[in-house]
């Protein structure tokens, strides 16, 4: 999977169904191995609220087609 491809998915809370934001960074290590996911703030009125969040790569339970499951 290219970065492009993740770029743009959301995150969802797989317990609670939460939209947790839009993926627009990954975080690797020196080896090329992803660590964490970087999502960018939700959107109001044209506005972001909050900061970037990161999410643990260990989190991920599926890569879906448009959505990305994390369990939280």
């Amino acid at each position: 999977m290219l970065l492009s491809e993740l770029q743009g998915k959301d995150i969802i809370s797989l317990y609670t169904g939460v939209n947790l934001g839009r993926i627009v960074d990954v975080e690797v290590d020196n080896e090329g191995k992803i660590i964490s996911l970087i999502a960018e703030p939700k959107k109001l009125f044209f506005k972001f609220k909050g900061k970037e969040t990161t999410f643990k790569f260990s989190d991920v339970e599926k890569f879906g087609t448009d959505v990305i499951l994390i369990k939280l």
